[in-house]
């Protein structure tokens, strides 16, 4: 009966689904209706970096609800969680970044990060890589560098070109004509490739060289999945503009661009070159700014390192080619698609959540809360070899 509700009345995004009817989830743990509970290694594909209902952000949460839920269009009232959101986020962030627009997702926040950038510098053309994913709107679909996925919604935004990620003869194309650079600081959807050689000091320097903007698109790699807050701060690179969203909001729907004051007043002329009726909800506020203050405390980015540790030292195995990825920023990469198939699936019988990546049909994610037991990730990273011995 769930079933046929579910194909008949919401929108299919594929052919396939894990199907979990949902009951209750805590922690590191979901719960479907007949009681049977998963571990989750995906936390909601990185959106839950203190896993599911964490006290200080539930509280946060709770109290917002008493106070007011939406009053006004974002922008024309003072309201305190969206200020105490702001703060806090300049807090982590570099003084080059250290003002935010808050939006309602990670797509959202690309589109408003192109814009800002096309309104600052008076250019039309924007560089984006080849195999990147920075959401699924038009905007953000323009800048994807998968051209399967895109054909079918064509025309889109005309002025993109494409680089090749970590290869720096690529970089002529950034030129006087160029208003940015957009990259994610790690490819996702690529199968969690990282920049190597310095290959993003050398983007950096090629848009310094031509006035170009860079931005880097943190959606995933935000706030200590990668082991640092962020992940731009492995290679020694700050972006013009950042582009967040996914884990900020601690499971609650939130994307957010941070720029400079500067760039950002050029949004006011003319006025309302961005707005949004959601954007700094404030119960999401509430949750986010209770988020970046739960991950500090926690000491989320030694978690996530620590956890790396034992996944790498655990999870060996002949099927396993490699594991790709920094922190909790994972990706194990099987021989071929129809065995990471058969791992994933064979893993939600055992009770363990995995899930794919968008392009590399090889790779399995391994994404959890930042804060999930050692000795539940251990029984987890146990089942799943088990389940390999038996292929």
């Amino acid at each position: 009966m769930t079933n046929d509700i579910f194909r008949k009345r919401l929108a299919p995004t594929g052919p396939d689904m894990l199907g979990i009817h949902v009951e209750s989830a805590e922690g590191s743990i979901i719960r479907d209706i007949q009681g049977k509970t998963y571990i989750d290694l995906v936390a909601g594909i990185s959106a839950l970096p203190l896993g599911h209902r964490h006290p200080a952000v539930e509280k946060a949460v709770k109290n917002q609800l008493e106070r007011y839920w939406h009053v006004m269009v974002y922008g024309e009232f003072f309201q305190d969680p969206t200020l105490r959101l702001a703060k806090n986020m300049a807090a982590v962030l570099p003084s080059s970044l250290s003002m935010l627009y808050p939006v309602n997702s990670g797509t959202e926040a690309t589109e408003a990060a192109i814009k800002l950038a096309k309104r600052v510098t008076g250019r039309p053309k924007i560089v984006a890589a080849k195999l990147a994913y920075h959401g699924n709107t038009q905007g953000s679909m323009s800048v994807m560098g998968y051209e399967l996925r895109k054909r079918p919604y064509t025309p889109l935004i005309p002025g993109i070109e494409f680089i090749r990620f970590n290869e720096p003869d690529d970089l002529e194309i950034i030129d006087k004509n160029t208003a940015a650079v957009i990259l994610e600081t790690i490819q996702g959807g690529a199968g969690f490739i990282e920049p190597v050689n310095g290959y993003l000091k050398q983007v950096k320097k090629r848009c310094e060289e031509t006035d170009t903007l860079l931005i880097l698109d943190e959606i995933q790699t935000g706030f200590a999945r990668t082991g640092k807050m962020f992940g731009f701060e492995h290679y020694d690179v700050i972006p013009d503009i950042l582009v967040t969203g996914k884990a900020l909001g601690g499971g609650f729907p939130i994307g957010a661009v941070s720029a400079s004051p500067e760039m950002f007043k050029q949004f006011t002329n003319p006025p309302l070159g961005h707005i949004t009726t959601f954007g700094g909800h404030p119960v999401v506020a509430a949750a986010a700014a209770e988020v970046l203050i739960a991950l500090q405390k926690e000491n989320a980015c030694e978690q996530a390192l620590k956890r790396e540790n034992l996944i790498r030292n655990k999870l060996r195995h002949p099927l396993i080619k490699e594991i790709r990825g920094r922190g909790l920023m994972l990706a194990a990469i099987m021989p071929d698609k129809n065995t990471a198939d058969r791992l994933i699936y064979r893993a939600l019988e055992k009770g363990v959540i995995l899930f794919w990546l968008l392009y590399e049909p090889r790779a399995v994610r391994i994404t959890p809360p930042l804060n999930i037991s050692l000795d539940l990730l251990e029984e987890a990273l146990n089942r799943i070899l088990t389940i390999l011995d038996d292929f």
